[in-house]
């Protein structure tokens, strides 16, 4: 897989990264600037594209 191939990732993922990119434009973010941030935003808060197996889910304490 390529890198900057988003076909990996859910939905939902890919709404997220879409709004926290738009929040970065508005505070004057470039556009590629913006996409960058807002796609390591989604990777850091659910490592990342689509994974499958049971129990890998992060175990809330």
């Amino acid at each position: 897989m390529p890198r900057g191939d988003k076909s990996s990732y859910t939905d939902k993922q890919k709404r997220q990264a879409e709004h926290i990119e738009e929040g970065y434009e508005k505070r004057g973010v470039p556009e590629k600037e913006a996409e960058a941030r807002a796609w390591a935003t989604v990777n850091k808060e659910t490592g990342g594209g689509k994974k499958s197996g049971s129990g890998r889910g992060k175990a809330s304490r």
